[in-house]
């Protein structure tokens, strides 16, 4: 709530020590607690900072914490209801969702073992292999988590690996791998057997993601660094299914981030669209005819999202394709992380020209 406070104390950025005192004082008085007899906090005016946060919560903006040019898009996007219960839903503290590794283990035996930790967790409907944690704790430091029984991914998320219906024996690309979380979770859909690659422009998530495969006892993986262009002419109609969990605005996972919400600027959304529409075009000639392939953010704009795959449609390559189904995910509606996935299957047969 730092915009929202700074306003009804009247400072900017950045905060000096007599600024940060105003800030407190706020914040005690909207918390409801009493004011310190201390020096800095001398004639805190208590009736002016209610009066001016029941005027200024009025202001959206200003009450969820967004720079302006994020409500206009919201709203440009999403329009004026969805958008309002949309971010509202991103300031919410984000759930604890546990990915059981079936590779290990089972959604059953995972609970009854971190229940003999006081760890307790729920099942989730249509979830087959989800768990959230009933209260906060440290996951990462059981024997459980060590042993790769576990990954910490949102419940939305773990609906891409799924999504895509990826099969043992398969060939299974996932070209934007990053640390891995989805691909780990197909490697354990496919349970270790074909051949899964998992690709990323850069080493250090590679490195990252040999870790947790090797944690998990995911040993499918192939890892390859995309430094250029023939990396991926090598796979060319090569693959059975291609997940492109293509680089986005992290508008739908705001409330895990919310310093994004201040380091994000309108230009950045406007370059990542363009990275999105060449990702696209080019990875999706991996997928072999009668193949599959996933679009997948975790943003909520429309722009990012169908707008994307309408536009990709139209395009040489993307004619070659055939639009199955999407799937649109609003944190106000789920509870859980916003996302967005769209499958399209690879035409058998296209006439070449």
């Amino acid at each position: 709530w730092k915009r929202l406070y700074s306003e009804i104390a009247e400072v900017k950025e950045p905060f000096d020590r007599d600024n940060l005192w105003r800030m407190f004082s706020v914040w005690a008085v909207l918390r409801g607690y009493p004011i310190p007899d201390w020096r800095q906090l001398e004639g805190t005016p208590e009736r002016k900072i209610k009066g001016r946060f029941d005027e200024l919560s009025k202001n959206r903006a200003l009450k969820e914490s967004i720079p302006d040019w994020m409500d206009e898009l919201g709203v440009k996007e999403l329009g004026e209801k969805v958008w309002a219960k949309e971010i509202a839903a991103q300031n919410q503290p984000a759930k604890v969702i546990l990915r059981t590794n079936t590779l290990k283990t089972t959604k059953e035996a995972l609970r009854a073992i971190l229940m003999d930790l006081d760890i307790e967790t729920e099942y989730l409907k249509d979830q087959p292999d989800a768990l959230v944690l009933k209260e906060r704790a440290n996951v990462f430091m059981t024997d459980a988590f060590k042993q790769g029984f576990f990954e910490v991914q949102d419940a939305n998320s773990q609906l891409v690996a799924a999504f895509l219906d990826v099969k043992p024996g398969m060939r299974v690309v996932d070209t934007c791998a990053g640390a891995g979380g989805k691909t780990l979770h197909m490697a354990a859909l496919m349970e270790n057997k074909g051949q899964l690659i998992a690709m990323d422009l850069y080493e250090s998530k590679l490195k990252q993601l040999k870790l947790r495969a090797k944690r998990d006892g995911a040993f499918n993986i192939e890892y390859r660094i995309i430094d250029t262009t023939k990396v991926i002419k090598k796979l060319h109609e090569k693959a059975d299914r291609v997940l492109i969990d293509a680089p986005c605005s992290g508008l739908g996972v705001l409330k895990r981030n919310p310093d994004a919400k201040w380091k994000l600027r309108p230009e950045f959304i406007d370059n990542i669209r363009k990275v999105q529409s060449e990702v696209l075009e080019s990875y999706s000639k991996i997928v072999k005819p009668g193949g599959k392939l996933v679009y997948a953010t975790c943003s909520i704009l429309p722009s990012e999202n169908q707008e994307q795959v309408e536009r990709f449609l139209t395009t040489d390559i993307g004619k070659q394709f055939t639009f199955i189904k999407d799937h649109k995910i609003l944190a106000s509606e789920s509870g859980f992380d916003g996302f967005y996935m769209a499958l399209m299957e690879r035409k058998e047969s296209v006439k070449k020209e």
